[in-house]
């Protein structure tokens, strides 16, 4: 029976994967590659249906399920037949409680063989909300965790960058190898100010020379 029903969801989600551009709501960027395909047909099944905000808030249930030890033993792995895959995790995502949407992306990929790629098309969707928010990620790398002071005023000038009713969504990482300096990423731009390139650079000029 559940089996059943989940073949059916499949269908009606694949549907919306399959059609004509025009038919769907289109996400206010645009993600590249196959999770960027689910990404944006799940964004506008949610946006039809105006479950948005619910579907982002259930798929960090998702990506906590994924992780689970016993359900991604069984989801992501190659060799455990398909329907089994299907019937753990429509199981596990009936406990947690989330609708028919999240279900029937989960299905879909399971259905196609792209399991493995649920987590990519979180990331995808999660970078569709960021832009529908009008928020503008900036991932910046530090040889060491930046203090309070550094970070705020690290946001000050990034914030330079935003246009009118823009917001940061700031993601800080540390990454010893850089020596020192910093990496950072925002929007479209990419800018390397590390010591380690630096010294990369200066290393260059004198073989060069």
């Amino acid at each position: 029976m559940a089996a059943h029903m989940l073949g059916q969801q499949a269908r009606l989600f694949s549907t919306s994967v399959i059609r004509p551009v025009a038919k769907l709501v289109k996400p206010p960027i645009q993600v590249y590659g196959v999770e960027g395909r689910y990404a944006t047909a799940l964004f506008s099944a949610a946006s039809k249906q105006k479950k948005l905000d619910q579907v982002e808030q259930e798929l960090g249930k998702v990506s906590v399920l994924i992780k689970d030890p016993k359900i991604a033993g069984i989801v992501m792995n190659p060799h455990v037949k398909r329907s089994i895959k299907q019937k753990t995790f429509y199981d596990a995502l009936t406990k947690a409680k989330v609708s028919p949407i999240t279900i029937n992306l989960l299905n879909v990929l399971a259905d196609n063989g792209r399991l493995t790629k649920t987590g990519d098309v979180i990331t995808a969707f999660g970078k569709m909300m960021s832009a529908h928010r009008g928020e503008v990620i900036c991932s910046v790398t530090t040889a060491q965790p930046l203090d309070e002071a550094s970070l705020a005023e690290l946001k000050v000038a990034l914030n330079g960058f935003l246009q009118k009713g823009e917001t940061i969504k700031l993601e800080t990482k540390s990454d010893p190898s850089i020596m020192g300096g910093m990496i950072v990423s925002i929007g479209e731009k990419y800018v390397d100010m590390s010591t380690k390139t630096k010294i990369q650079k200066l290393t260059k000029l004198i073989r060069e020379a």
